[in-house]
């Protein structure tokens, strides 16, 4: 039977290498993967690994993924193929929070987590991402408190439709005003909807950061979906429908 830590760490070390991260140097690109803080990875390293992948001294395994200037920027905790990934993730935070980092990546190589540590749970990813997507990522400052506080009335959507049509003459004729409503496919909220969105700004006041809208056919999901998306995009917040 094949060693399961050790085909995960190679599958992990595939996946590292093939989003740019670097266990050696290349070029003038210097390493950007480390066992510890201050420590390069030698050879002998990844070689020990592989024959006893979960059996360190620490009884884990953790990658420190670094920026381009050389600081922590993420942690990687390993697990071998037959663990869930997700009973290292105490481990992983701990460590995270020691060397400054924001990011957790949880792995055993089949399945990977993905974990901002100020946003909420890890959840699953495909792939590992690449250094500049985390330096990216890592700028995004989320404003909570703006995405609570922002304004959310009928005309929310029409807002980023015709940002100025209450100055519009077809608006402000009220004998012309369903005409240009039409013409300009402007699409308000309607009361349920409205409901629906301040339902969620108040949970987000209350610290959640999951939500669940139950909504029957033809009652326009997909114009409340725009206006949840708008309302955390105006936040700097990020947000996956499904």
């Amino acid at each position: 039977m094949p060693d399961r830590e050790a085909t995960a760490r190679i599958r992990i070390n595939q996946l590292l290498e093939a989003t740019g991260w670097r266990f050696f140097q290349q070029g003038d690109a210097p390493a950007n993967i480390r066992l510890e803080p201050s420590v390069t990875i030698q050879t002998t390293d990844l070689d020990r690994l592989g024959d006893n992948f979960e059996k360190t001294t620490k009884g884990f395994v953790d990658f420190l993924l670094l920026d381009a200037r050389g600081f922590p920027l993420l942690v990687l905790e390993a697990k071998a193929e037959y663990k869930d990934p997700l009973v290292g993730k105490e481990q992983a935070r701990r460590y995270a929070r020691s060397q400054n980092c924001r990011f957790v990546i949880l792995s055993n190589g089949n399945l990977h987590y993905f974990w901002d540590l100020e946003r909420g749970n890890p959840y699953l990813i495909t792939s590992f991402p690449t250094p500049d997507s985390v330096t990216g990522y890592q700028k995004v400052t989320p404003n909570p408190q703006r995405l609570i506080e922002d304004p959310v009335g009928e005309d929310y959507i029409v807002r980023t439709q015709r940002p100025n049509y209450r100055s519009e003459a077809g608006w402000r004729s009220v004998a012309e005003r369903a005409a240009y409503i039409q013409a300009n496919k402007l699409r308000f909220l309607r009361p349920y909807q409205l409901k629906a969105v301040h339902s969620l700004q108040a949970a987000v006041g209350a610290g959640k950061d999951r939500f669940l809208f139950e909504m029957a056919t033809g009652t326009g999901k997909t114009l409340t979906a725009a206006a949840v998306i708008k309302l955390f995009g105006s936040s700097g917040e990020s947000v996956g429908i499904c």
